[in-house]
């Protein structure tokens, strides 16, 4: 049986979906490609009509994490008052929903430490994606020039990332919403200078 070019790009974009969502809550080591596929109803040799191997597939899918980490990020960002987008942008990540929500949120806390034990050539990959996304949100960083601008979205980012990663471990939640908080003051009174 012959599909339409369209079934393959929206099957390809569930398995991207889907696999985002289960490499940020299980890694990439118990996240096997049999086992995702399995769940979606698809069979394990039809991963390979979409994919060369499972490292395209983490790179797409930390691509597509990050993607849904910006548009969330920027629709925060739209409903801020003028002047208040940075704050917003700092609250948005640093929240207690966002520390909750493993699969579903921010890749670089979720995954960091697994992507630094590849190979240079996929490090390079997810670097490229990473400074793209960074990229986006460094508008709203004040500066005076767009390299200032980046670099402290580059420092906001990981610290934050680092933040997320931490929130995570605390086990009380009012003490991590505590540590939030402090954070997201801290964050919003170094980027403002």
């Amino acid at each position: 049986m012959r599909y339409p070019a369209q079934h393959k790009q929206r099957t390809r974009q569930r398995i991207v979906r889907s696999a985002a969502r289960r490499f940020r809550s299980r890694g990439t080591e118990r996240a096997t490609i049999g086992n995702l596929m399995h769940d979606l109803r698809l069979t394990h040799g039809g991963f390979y009509r979409h994919f060369g191997s499972k490292e395209q597939l983490f790179i797409e899918a930390f691509e597509q994490s990050l993607k849904e980490l910006a548009s969330k990020a920027l629709s925060a960002i739209r409903d801020a008052p003028r002047g208040g987008e940075l704050k917003a942008l700092i609250d948005h990540y640093l929240d207690i929903e966002h520390s909750d929500d493993v699969a579903g949120g921010c890749p670089v806390a979720a995954l960091a430490t697994e992507i630094a034990r590849r190979p240079p050539k996929a490090r390079a990959d997810f670097l490229r994606v990473l400074i793209n996304h960074i990229a986006r949100v460094a508008k709203y960083i004040p500066g005076a020039t767009v390299e200032e601008r980046e670099r402290k979205a580059r420092v906001l980012f990981s610290g934050m990332a680092g933040t997320l990663t931490l929130a995570r471990v605390i086990v009380d939640e009012q003490q991590r919403r505590r540590f939030l908080d402090d954070a997201k003051k801290f964050y919003f009174d170094a980027m403002r200078q």
